[in-house]
């Protein structure tokens, strides 16, 4: 179930927040009831009254709340949604947080090439069930801050750190923790969906060993048992399985295109690399390049069976899926809740609030996910994401006439959200931006707190 209506939403994700007093408890369902519903907006200008603002700050300072007590209340209930479904995609990856104001710039390291910058890295993983095109909830993320006397670490001493020290296993220790909160039985229906920076032996250890499922591009050519040449150039050997089209989407200045993908795929087998002791790993590989221009190619490493062209596909569909950790990111930054504008005067207060709106931030991309087009849930009651009150309101809003009989689709809602914020369409797409939804989401927000103003009026009245 999906909620719209923010303090049922906030509620079912927080309100069994263990943080020892459940007055803290119901003040952390007011605090992400308020900031979900003025997506974008500060800690104060959420808030309703100065007693609000008080009190919401006052759970900040307070050293008795820990956000990992917070961020537990909803990786629990992501878990807890994940016993429904058959196949799962654990889609992850890594961001960083800038937050270079002046107040607590000593408290966070370095996150980009300049020394200067300032914030924090969060590695997230979003569980998505393929078959029901549905985002289950964020079930991990990781904060962390880069040592700023490590700036600058030359290769050689990079190398020499052990593993379990690197940034890199970042990878492994998120799954070991999904693992631990979804348990044997759960964990054997999700497949990990990694980029390049995933592709480490070590990693791949891990999860081959452990059996546990994955889709890993590749970054390296690595020697292989089927060939004397590495494994990029044997991919030049196999035949072709077919074609895929693929929509490449626009990103920055880049423009949206469609473009073909030719399909190859074998079984294959990882050697240890000369700098490794351990054992070679047997996967299946899935190789897919653009036809003609070969800007696109991704080389694909699974542990998912890959005998036949449409195996093939399915893996190359579910690679394809990791654009949903990037609109994930967007509407986290960017796009939604506008996190990295958060201010406060310690780390540990600022933490509780990236916690709180890195949730935030999957209830408004559910709307963006399953209002445009091209979702197959598009012709939904609306009544899954928005609630009664809130589509009629939009609904007199917008088309002026009776409300109908039922409700209408989440499409119709997405797009007259979106016009709420002057939304036109001028691109012929159907798919609104993050910035243009959430602003609409907050007019609708605004004409319902209107709404439930003149009703308590009249009731005093």
């Amino acid at each position: 179930m999906f909620y719209t209506n923010a303090t049922h939403w906030a509620e079912n994700l927080f309100g069994e927040a263990k943080l020892g007093d459940i007055r803290r408890t119901r003040r952390l369902v007011t605090i992400a009831a308020n900031m979900s519903r003025k997506l974008g907006k500060s800690l104060v200008k959420s808030c309703h009254n100065t007693a609000e603002i008080e009190a919401a700050y006052r759970f900040m300072r307070n050293p008795a709340v820990k956000n990992q007590a917070i961020e537990s209340s909803g990786f629990d209930v992501t878990s807890q949604q994940a016993v429904h479904f058959s196949t799962m995609l654990a889609i992850e990856d890594t961001t960083s947080l800038n937050f270079s104001y002046q107040s607590i710039r000593d408290e966070l390291g370095h996150i980009t090439t300049s020394k200067k910058a300032r914030g924090m890295l969060a590695h997230s993983v979003l569980l998505y069930a393929p078959d029901e095109q549905q985002i289950i909830g964020l079930i991990e993320q990781t904060r962390w801050s880069r040592d700023l006397d490590k700036y600058g670490l030359s290769n050689k001493q990079a190398t020499q750190t052990p593993y379990l020290e690197k940034e890199s296993f970042k990878w492994e220790r998120a799954s070991r923790r999904i693992h631990s909160r979804l348990g044997d039985d759960v964990m054997k229906r999700v497949i990990s969906v990694c980029d390049r920076e995933a592709d480490l032996y070590e990693y791949l250890t891990y999860k081959t060993t452990h059996q546990q499922r994955f889709v890993v591009r590749s970054c390296m050519s690595r020697h292989i048992e089927e060939s004397s040449e590495k494994l990029y150039g044997y991919s030049d050997s196999l035949t072709s399985a077919g074609e895929r089209e693929l929509l490449v989407p626009q990103k920055g200045g880049r423009k949206a295109r469609k473009t073909v993908l030719e399909i190859k795929y074998a079984p294959i087998t990882i050697k240890v690399p000369s700098n490794k002791s351990g054992s070679n790993i047997p996967l299946y590989y899935v190789a897919c390049v653009e036809k003609g221009k070969q800007q696109i190619c991704w080389h694909l490493l699974t542990t998912e069976p890959v005998t036949t062209v449409a195996q093939a596909h399915k893996i190359v569909g579910y690679y394809e899926t990791r654009w949903l950790i990037e609109d994930y990111h967007k509407a986290w930054k960017s796009g939604g809740t506008q996190v990295e504008d958060v201010r406060m005067q310690s780390r540990e207060n600022l933490e509780k609030m990236v916690v709180i709106l890195a949730f935030v931030a999957i209830r408004v991309m559910q709307l963006r996910l399953y209002g445009n087009k091209n979702s197959p849930r598009c012709e939904e009651s609306c009544e899954s994401l928005l609630a009664p009150t809130e589509w009629k309101l939009l609904w007199l809003k917008r088309e002026k006439t009776e409300l109908p009989a039922s409700p209408p689709s989440i499409e119709w809602a997405y797009i007259n959200i979106a016009k709420l914020a002057g939304w036109h369409d001028s691109k012929r797409t159907g798919i609104v931006g993050w910035k243009t939804l959430w602003e609409g989401w907050f007019l609708l927000e605004t004409i319902l707190d209107g709404y439930h103003l003149a009703q308590s009026l009249n009731q005093k009245m």
